[in-house]
């Protein structure tokens, strides 16, 4: 099961979410402020989901105005799409083993399992659903998190094809919209389980189509 990167565990995830404690005298670096805003957003988000999520509140938890939260992000949508980019960052590497099969199962089934396992899921379907009305966030789901993350599989899928693992004429784009976008599919449609099974499918199907 894959660990809830935003929280210690489940029983903390359904806790109620705590502010942070207040530093002492003196203003805290830039960076340090950013990324505590961009923590507490994001136990924000996967304690109450969007529905829930406010500057206020992320202002409150992160001990820091509401001015300079604005300066950053411009809507809550963008700072909501920031904050879970940046906490399932570590958890999505692609591994490098010189087995393409085994390298892309590994990735799918993290994926899935983060997906179907963790807060994580909710909030990224409530985002892309928020996102259909807004462009502003749809501009940041793109930039933020879509072209960084579909960037990851492509080069793995470019060594793979450098190393004759992949046919040369194979459009890696869409080789990387058929995995991970079946995935979201799924989260977002709900009309079959989000599985290992289906990880393991997915690749080995998606290979076997491609293989030299």
């Amino acid at each position: 099961m894959v660990r809830d990167p935003s929280s210690a565990g489940q029983e903390e995830q359904d806790s109620p979410v705590r502010s942070e404690p207040r530093p002492g005298r003196g203003r805290r670096p830039a960076q340090q402020v950013r990324s505590q805003i961009l923590a507490a957003a994001d136990r924000l988000l996967r304690s109450e989901g969007m529905a829930g999520f406010s500057i206020e509140r992320v202002a409150a938890l992160a001990g820091a105005s509401k001015m300079t939260i604005y300066k950053w992000w411009p809507t809550k949508g963008v700072l909501a799409f920031e904050a879970y980019a940046a906490s399932v960052d570590d958890v999505l590497t692609m591994p490098d083993t010189g087995d393409i099969e085994a390298d892309l199962t590994a990735n799918v089934t993290t994926f899935v399992r983060l997906l179907r396992d963790t807060a994580a899921g909710r909030v990224m379907a409530e985002l892309i659903g928020a996102a259909q009305t807004d462009p502003q966030l749809a501009a940041t789901f793109r930039r933020v998190y879509l072209v960084p993350r579909r960037a990851v599989g492509i080069a793995a899928l470019q060594v793979a094809r450098q190393r004759g693992q992949i046919r040369s004429d194979v459009d890696l784009e869409v080789l990387s919209d058929q995995l991970w976008g079946a995935c979201m599919y799924r989260l977002m449609m709900q009309h079959e389980p989000l599985t290992e099974h289906l990880a393991a499918e997915l690749v080995r199907n998606l290979l076997t189509g491609v293989r030299p």
